[in-house]
């Protein structure tokens, strides 16, 4: 099980998180190291834009919604860089990312659980 994995893990039941992901895939969103707050979501509220840790095919991401299938209860995941991960339904979407380095994402409120 990795990193990921566990904070997944985490945030699914319930807690949120405070951690560090690395890699380059969400610059400049997220910078590899920089502390990011994630808090359990309601997935049905999530957004085009938002940045959700959610499975995709058996990985865990933190990386943006890139597109919303409300009749499909399902998002597709992609990085900043214009790469789709793939979609996946609301039931492996786990949390939302609230804060980067201490600074509120925008869009944020009503979305969590």
């Amino acid at each position: 099980m990795g990193a990921l994995d566990m904070v997944a893990a985490r945030v699914a039941g319930g807690a949120t998180v405070q951690f560090r992901p690395t890699g380059s895939s969400m610059v400049p969103l997220i910078r590899s190291r920089q502390l990011v707050t994630v808090g359990p979501v309601d997935p049905a509220k999530v957004e085009a834009g938002d940045i959700v840790l959610a499975r995709v095919a058996g990985t865990v991401y933190l990386h943006l919604v890139s597109a919303v299938d409300t009749a499909g209860a399902r998002v597709q995941i992609s990085n900043n860089r214009g790469r789709v991960n793939g979609w996946t339904g609301h039931a492996k979407v786990y949390g939302l990312c609230v804060a980067v380095e201490g600074v509120r994402r925008p869009r944020v409120d009503g979305k969590l659980r």
